[in-house]
């Protein structure tokens, strides 16, 4: 019991973290184009991300059941991974770099699984087919394919809306484009923290979902008290109570707001203008919310940046600062290897003194 106490904190905080390290995702170029108030901004994304939590489970399920085998989850293996997710978020944060707790929390529940089974390949689902609706999930069509083609649409969405506004309003007046597209950028600064919430919030549903499954399979709720028995969860499923958790957490996480990465996301890698901080927010939005509808647990992260990156190219590719941008994509790169090497490496610590 103590245990799984220890996994539902564990899961709680990582949602916490997860809230302040990708408040940048909803209201860094909201906040760079002086639209709104850091503190406005962030108000509008904590409640807008909790609506966003709100809306569906695709992804949660997919973090349940869709990438490892069931088989070799226990509390060991959640804990190491949120462990691991924890610590990668934690130290990105701290260097100011906008990395992708999703890829984090995947890549940590790969290498725990990896702990656990003694190294043995077989374990990770790199690609099953589930029947004609959805005809695969797994690693590489639900994880890899997505991390690779989301940032190429984010880039090209961005640049494509961008051009078209341009070309559609040429005989607007800069003072009249400030003016009207600062509006608008409230409209979709809210959209993209509810398609963040939508996609974000989930994840950590299904982790918290799947260890109330596994520990009442494996007897730890058996003896819980009466008042306690809605833990128990003997079918996999996501109750109301954990989704209004989770959502409220991650509001939480984002009223903290998280300074070092909205520098970098609204600053370090364009100079932006309302007009453009629309452009990014609102086709950023859209490939997150085509990925949750699918269930497809995305990088909102890497969808913003590159979104921007792409609204930034329309002026000039030099106005993008593509030093800040290469230290971004190490960042993306290095997170599921190094997170996957940190839980293999905590499940083995936590084996020995669990």
């Amino acid at each position: 019991m103590t245990l799984f106490l220890l996994v539902l904190l564990a899961a709680l905080v990582f949602e916490y973290i997860n809230g302040f390290h990708d408040t940048a995702n909803a209201i860094a170029t909201v906040v760079s184009t002086r639209v709104l108030t850091p503190r406005m901004a962030i108000l509008l994304a904590a409640i807008t991300n909790l609506l966003g939590a709100l809306a569906g489970t695709q992804v949660a399920k997919t973090i349940n059941s869709g990438l490892v085998d069931p088989r070799v989850v226990t509390m060991l293996t959640i804990l190491a991974a949120l462990f691991a997710a924890i610590g990668w978020g934690l130290l990105t944060w701290w260097l100011g770099l906008p990395s992708s707790s999703s890829h984090a929390l995947i890549g940590g529940l790969c290498g725990a699984a990896l702990a656990f089974s003694d190294f043995n390949w077989s374990v990770l689902r790199w690609s099953v087919a589930v029947g004609p609706a959805k005809p695969h999930q797994g690693l590489w069509p639900q994880v890899i394919v997505p991390m690779i083609t989301s940032p190429i649409l984010g880039f090209a969405f961005g640049a494509f809306l961008m051009f078209f506004i341009m070309v559609a309003f040429f005989w607007i007046t800069p003072h009249a484009a400030k003016l009207s597209f600062g509006r608008l950028q409230l409209v979709s600064a809210a959209l993209m923290a509810v398609s963040h919430g939508s996609n974000d919030a989930q994840k950590t549903m299904g982790i918290i979902a799947l260890a109330l499954y596994s520990a009442t399979t494996a007897g730890t709720l058996d003896h819980v008290p009466s008042w306690l028995s809605f833990l128990r969860t003997p079918t996999f499923h996501i109750d109301l109570w954990v989704i209004f958790l989770c959502a409220f957490v991650i509001a939480m996480g984002t009223s903290s707001g998280g300074w070092r990465i909205i520098r970098t996301m609204g600053h370090s890698i364009v100079k932006l203008q309302p007009v453009h901080g629309f452009a990014a927010e609102t086709s950023a939005a859209a490939v997150i919310q085509l990925a949750s509808h699918f269930g497809i647990p995305v990088s909102t992260t890497h969808v913003v940046a590159t979104s921007i990156m792409g609204v930034g190219a329309t002026k000039r590719l030099s106005a993008v600062k593509w030093g800040i941008v290469n230290r971004i994509v190490w960042a993306w790169i290095l997170t599921i290897p190094i997170t996957a090497l940190l839980a293999y490496l905590i499940h083995f610590l936590l084996a020995v003194f669990v």
